[in-house]
């Protein structure tokens, strides 16, 4: 295919490199000046655009993302994909589809899981909303590009997918960390802790994948002094989003709410900004119950 590609971050370069080296011909955009092995970079985004069966973007957020599907949009064929892979809110992912069908184009909004070393290793998982059509479209991408592409639904239920799972994922790890804290005051050691829990009724991906306790459990940040697979500041983001989707869709989240608010104090206000988000071990190691 003739691929289009809008944004050659840490994400979007390694992403764009397998495309091209599966045999796709990709054409590059990025505001940064960013060279990309197998493709072409284009003067403007919507240089990059025209002609192309899929258009791919990976964006910082909704506002971004509106602005660059209203530049590009117009200069796509009826007919082809504009394939979203940014975490950005519901409602910016279901109007940018709406100004697409506007214009007999196709949309989808993929945000994906797995990180950096997963789009260079082409082992993310996509979580897609759209129609029948434009994943059909569009699954040998996702093929290149990663393990596994779920199709969550109509649009905007992608983005539906990516925040609720990780509200999950930040309210869990919250407690795994409060857990071990605990432990610790209560003279129970850290390795009979993960012994016990990762194999009992509170066994989570937080405790047995991506335990926040250094030399517990299998190799994770915490071992590598928390430099961040998944930084703390892309949590709160992801929180932030899935608080803004739950007041939009009037849903009750006081624990979505509650790791919001902690992820916030973190990055914000002590020493969370660039570090992993499991280090919220660390944070309530040093404090008491009054704090």
């Amino acid at each position: 295919m003739k691929i289009g590609f809008i944004g050659l971050g840490n994400m979007g370069a390694p992403m764009a490199k397998n495309l091209a080296t599966a045999g796709h011909e990709v054409i590059g955009f990025d505001t940064a000046a960013i060279t990309v092995e197998g493709a072409t970079i284009a003067a403007t985004a919507i240089a990059a655009a025209r002609g192309a069966d899929v258009v791919i973007t990976m964006l910082p957020n909704g506002a971004i993302l509106r602005a660059v599907a209203a530049d590009v949009i117009p200069a796509m064929s009826a007919g082809s994909v504009l394939l979203d892979c940014s975490t950005v809110d519901v409602d910016s992912a279901r109007a940018v589809a709406e100004q697409a069908a506007e214009r007999d184009v196709m949309a989808l909004d993929a945000p994906v899981s797995g990180g950096i070393g997963g789009a260079a290793a082409g082992t993310l998982t996509f979580m897609v909303g759209g129609s029948d059509a434009a994943f059909d479209i569009a699954s040998p991408l996702f093929d290149v590009m990663g393990q596994k592409a779920v199709h969550c639904g109509p649009s905007g239920n992608g983005q539906a997918a990516k925040i609720c799972n990780n509200m999950i994922l930040g309210i869990t790890m919250i407690g795994t960390c409060e857990a071990f804290a605990l432990a610790d005051k209560l003279g129970l050691d850290r390795q009979a802790m993960f012994d016990v829990v990762s194999t009992s009724s509170g066994y989570s991906w937080t405790m047995n994948a991506y335990c926040p306790a250094p030399g517990v459990g299998p190799t994770s940040p915490a071992d590598n002094d928390y430099q961040p697979g998944f930084a703390a500041d892309l949590m709160l983001k992801d929180l932030r989003l899935s608080q803004q989707a739950a007041s939009s869709a009037d849903a009750d989240t006081p624990l979505g709410k509650a790791a919001t608010e902690l992820y916030r104090t973190f990055v914000e206000d002590e020493d969370g900004t660039g570090r992993d988000f499991s280090a919220m071990l660390p944070r309530f190691e040093k404090r008491g119950a009054a704090e």
